[in-house]
């Protein structure tokens, strides 16, 4: 079975996030929570983890994975944005988008979506997941974490243990997640489109 870091939601303990960072460092994947829903994460160059995300998730190289990053402060490594971009990205971060953005030549090939060369970025509100990026020291890998065949995503670590038993070495638990995934704005062209309505509301985007 997976290994379980029950976490307080408000008051994540540090110790067992550097514990999970740890598996982390060394190639492991974990189910951790978000303002969204329960996501899956590896580390940015893990192709093995990479891999590992994909197959959990039951998609191929075209599913475009999630960069989850503590705050803006690395947007511009890792994405090429304008000023009118940066200013939508930051009205609604930290919270429950996704935004799908031109890459860098930082992005590693295996990350970024094969024909458009775009990544989606994230900057998510859990708090613990904050301290376990802040830990980490770099933007994580992940994906929303829906099983294959299912509609909508899990929100429920013991789930997760019994469903992901082999294939997750860990998850956060700091309780149930909401059960939707995060509002997909696509910026990578002259035009802002929805590619998702999820959790997040696009009137606090201005659309």
């Amino acid at each position: 079975m997976p290994l379980v870091f029950e976490v307080h939601p408000d008051n994540p303990q540090i110790r067992l996030l550097k514990q999970a960072n740890a598996m982390l460092e060394r190639g492991d994947v974990l189910a951790v929570p978000t303002d969204s829903s329960y996501a899956v994460v590896c580390r940015l160059n893990d192709k093995e983890g990479v891999e590992r995300l994909r197959r959990i998730r039951g998609k191929d190289d075209k599913h475009l994975l999630t960069m989850l990053c503590r705050d803006l402060s690395e947007l511009s490594t890792y994405a090429q944005v304008d000023n009118r971009k940066y200013r939508m990205i930051k009205t609604a971060t930290p919270g429950a988008y996704t935004f799908i953005l031109d890459a860098t030549k930082e992005v590693p090939r295996k990350v970024s979506h094969p024909s458009r060369k775009t990544v989606g970025l994230r900057v998510p509100a859990n708090k613990a997941l904050q301290e376990l990026l802040a830990l980490h020291g770099a933007p994580l890998l992940s994906t929303t974490l829906i099983a294959p065949g299912d509609e909508h995503p899990l929100n429920d670590a013991d789930e997760i243990c019994e469903r992901f038993e082999g294939r997750i070495d860990a998850v956060i638990d700091t309780g149930a997640c909401p059960r939707e995934p995060t509002t997909v704005i696509d910026l990578s062209g002259d035009s802002v489109v929805v590619i998702r309505q999820g959790l997040g509301l696009l009137s606090a985007l201005g659309l």
